[in-house]
C-alpha cells in the first residue's frame, strides 16, 4: 500500500470515529432530552393539586399543575419584560393574588402583551375579573444571575425575575414561586397565556443520523478509493 493511501486512510479513519463520536453525543443528548419530556409530562398532566399542599422544595414543586383561588391586586403588577410570542416583541404580565388567610402573597402570570419595545405596556385593557378561580402550573425563580438592575423609571419592570428584588417592590411577602395560568379565559381583556415549552425531541435524532452517516461515507468512500487505485 502506496503512503498516500495510508495517510487518506489514517484521515478516514479519524473522521469516521469523530463522526461516531459526535453522533453518540447526540444520541445521548436525545435519551436526556426523551427523560426530561417524561419528567415534564408527569407533572404537566399529573393530578390538580391545592397550592398548600405544594411540596415546600420548589424543585419538587415545579411544573406541577396546581389550582389557584383569590383576588387580584392590580395595583402592584410586574412586567416581565422581553418576551416574544411568535417572532413578536411583548411583556407578560404577573399579578399578585391575595388568599384569603395568607399573608404571602402568590405571583400569577397572566399572559403575554405585545408591547413594541418589549418592555413598555398600558396594563389598563388588560385587568380580568377581581377574583380568580384558575388552573395553572409551578415556575421557579431563577436563582442565579445575572439579574439587571430595574429602571428607576419603571422600577416594576424586570428582565429577570430575581425574587429579592421583586419583594422590595411589594408590601407584602411573596411566595418562592410564582403560577403560569393555563387556563383560558372568554374575557376580552385576558392577555393571551403563556404556552408551556413543547415536549418534543429537538433535533437530535436528526443530528445522529447525520453524523453517522458522515462515519459510513468516509469509510465506505475509503474501500472505494482503495479498490479503484
Amino acid at each position: 500500500m502506496t503512503p498516500r493511501k495510508i495517510i487518506l486512510g489514517v484521515i478516514a479513519i479519524c473522521l469516521a470515529i469523530l463522526f461516531l463520536s459526535l453522533g453518540g453525543w447526540q444520541v445521548r443528548r436525545l435519551s436526556e432530552r426523551q427523560a426530561h419530556n417524561a419528567f415534564l409530562a408527569s407533572r404537566r398532566f399529573g393530578p390538580i393539586l391545592a397550592l398548600d399542599s405544594l411540596p415546600a422544595d420548589t424543585g419538587e414543586a415545579h411544573f406541577r399543575r396546581v389550582r389557584v383561588t383569590g383576588s387580584y391586586d392590580y395595583a402592584h403588577e410586574i412586567i416581565y419584560t422581553l418576551r416574544g410570542r411568535n417572532g413578536s416583541p411583548g411583556v407578560n404580565i404577573l399579578t399578585p393574588l391575595l388568599r384569603n388567610g395568607k399573608e404571602t402573597v402568590v405571583l400569577v402570570n397572566r399572559g403575554w402583551v405585545y408591547s413594541p419595545d418589549g418592555t413598555t405596556v398600558d396594563l389598563n385593557p388588560w385587568r380580568e375579573a377581581d377574583t380568580l378561580n384558575a388552573v395553572g402550573f409551578v415556575e421557579t425563580f431563577p436563582t442565579q444571575g445575572p439579574f439587571p438592575k430595574p429602571n428607576p423609571t419603571r422600577p416594576r419592570a424586570f428582565r429577570r425575575l430575581e425574587r429579592a428584588a421583586l419583594a422590595k417592590q411589594l408590601p407584602y411577602p411573596i411566595a418562592n414561586y410564582y403560577v403560569v395560568l393555563t387556563d383560558s379565559s372568554s374575557s376580552a381583556s385576558a392577555p393571551p397565556r403563556v404556552e408551556p415549552l413543547p415536549l418534543d425531541e429537538g433535533p437530535h435524532r436528526a443530528y445522529a443520523i447525520q453524523w453517522f452517516s458522515f462515519a459510513a461515507i468516509s469509510i465506505i468512500g475509503l474501500v472505494i478509493f482503495i479498490r479503484r487505485t
